[in-house]
């Protein structure tokens, strides 16, 4: 198979709500509770690391592990752009306010965050994270909590966000082709219809299989 059938067939990747990008890398074949708790590691590093070198080294390491997982660099920008946007906006303010070190280490911790979550959700299968997820809620058990239904809660968040957006985009397209893109209501009433009949379907097919209580 060629490069480029291979870039066709292969799913673009969208970001930590988006689609599984498949491979053979070491990340891919680590489990989705190792990578949990890579995360979490991850996540606590950001809030103990202190000073601008720590933050921007603790970037650095994360960019590498996505790199190794064989994310494309385009489409990793793409989806990480509006992070990287309110990065800058909160590192300018944090430069106004605390001086450029502050700015430099809130700003890269944000945007570590984010790539860690893009780089576990990017490598690892939707219903692997949700097995797994669904073992570590196993205790909710105890207080009459179902951990299968919590952990399709988040399945059901995680899948809707990117239809949302893609909702979002339609009604976008086809109000810029009557020429409404400026318009509120040719934006807004659309999506909203879209989003309720979505809610709607999604909730007789859950009541169906008897999963609507």
């Amino acid at each position: 198979m060629s490069r480029r059938q291979d870039r066709h067939q292969r799913p673009a990747w969208s970001g930590p709500l988006g689609l599984y990008a498949s491979g053979t890398t070491w990340l891919h074949r680590l489990g989705p509770g190792a990578k949990s708790v890579g995360l979490a590691v991850v996540g606590l590093l950001v809030l103990v690391v202190r000073g601008p070198w720590g933050a921007v080294l603790l970037l650095a390491a994360v960019t590498v592990a996505a790199a190794s997982a064989g994310l494309r660099r385009r489409n990793v920008l793409r989806s990480l752009l509006p992070i990287l946007v309110t990065a800058g906006v909160v590192g300018l303010y944090q430069w106004w306010q605390r001086g450029p070190a502050i700015a430099v280490e809130v700003a890269a911790g944000l945007v570590t965050v984010v790539l860690a979550a893009c780089v576990v959700t990017a490598t690892t299968r939707s219903d692997h994270l949700l097995d797994a997820l669904g073992r570590a809620l196993a205790p909710l058990r105890h207080v009459g909590l179902p951990p299968r239904t919590v952990a399709l809660s988040v399945a059901l968040m995680i899948r809707s966000v990117p239809a949302l957006l893609a909702t979002a985009g339609q009604v976008r397209d086809a109000a810029r082709a009557r020429g409404l893109e400026r318009s509120p209501r040719a934006l807004l009433v659309p999506a909203a219809v879209r989003t309720v009949a979505r809610a709607r379907s999604t909730g007789e097919a859950l009541a169906a299989r008897g999963l609507g209580d």
